[in-house]
């Protein structure tokens, strides 16, 4: 199953140079705030490349325990520079859950009985750990809730914003670190009988930044990880 938050009308309106808030408002009248973390205003971000993909997958072995997790690297050394300032602008990112090795998306063969799959990006590491939504460094989040009994999986309880709006630089997350993670783990029930694989798919591209907004990013990064 993919994982990809794109829905209602949004607004948004800036709060201060490191976030702002955008309501999302659906046909039935709900509306639902997001807070997005954009570091700095990126007045000097110039696109170096095009969009592209960056990937990573962990895999949850079969008959894993509840609450287990595992974590895996996504190497960005070759984009990140800082005597000239390159820096990656995160545009949007997926999640893929597939189970056995046929990689297919049963979510009833995933988990032993009722529970949820949850993943995470960040720019720091967090070790074997998710993260609480209000990390700095939490780039994406997903949850795949599944209902084992049933044959049924939803993603409704995580909606966090995972796309950041190709449009606009300003609108992108920007990384600053050589590396970013990602973390997987089964909530409330064990892995099934087969392998889970949870894979992020990450739209992005390189940016050059002015020495001033490198420097915010990189100060609020370590003020994140403090």
């Amino acid at each position: 199953m993919r994982s990809h938050v794109r829905v209602g009308f949004a607004e948004k309106i800036t709060c201060s140079a490191e976030s702002y808030i955008e309501y999302i408002f659906f046909p039935a009248g709900e509306i639902v705030y997001f807070i997005h973390r954009r570091g700095v205003a990126f007045s000097m971000a110039t696109a170096k490349t095009g969009s592209f993909y960056l990937t990573e997958t962990v895999q949850l072995a079969a008959a894993s325990a509840a609450n287990s997790r595992v974590q895996g690297e996504i190497d960005l050394g070759a984009y990140v520079n800082v005597p000239t300032g390159q820096a990656i602008a995160v545009e949007s990112v997926d999640f893929v859950y597939q189970v056995f090795a046929d990689y297919g998306g049963n979510v009833n063969g995933m988990l032993a009985s009722n529970g949820c799959i949850s993943a995470q990006v960040s720019d720091l590491n967090p070790g074997t750990a998710l993260l609480r939504a209000d990390d700095q460094s939490l780039v994406a989040s997903g949850q795949l809730n599944i209902d084992q009994a049933n044959n049924v999986g939803t993603h409704t309880s995580d909606l966090y914003p995972d796309n950041f709006g190709p449009a606009a630089l300003s609108e992108a997350f920007m990384v600053v670190n050589d590396t970013m993670y990602l973390v997987a783990g089964n909530d409330n029930a064990a892995i099934g009988t087969g392998t889970v694989w949870v894979t992020a798919r990450i739209r992005c591209r390189v940016v050059k930044l002015s020495s001033k907004d490198w420097m915010a990013i990189a100060i609020q990064s370590t003020a994140s990880d403090n």
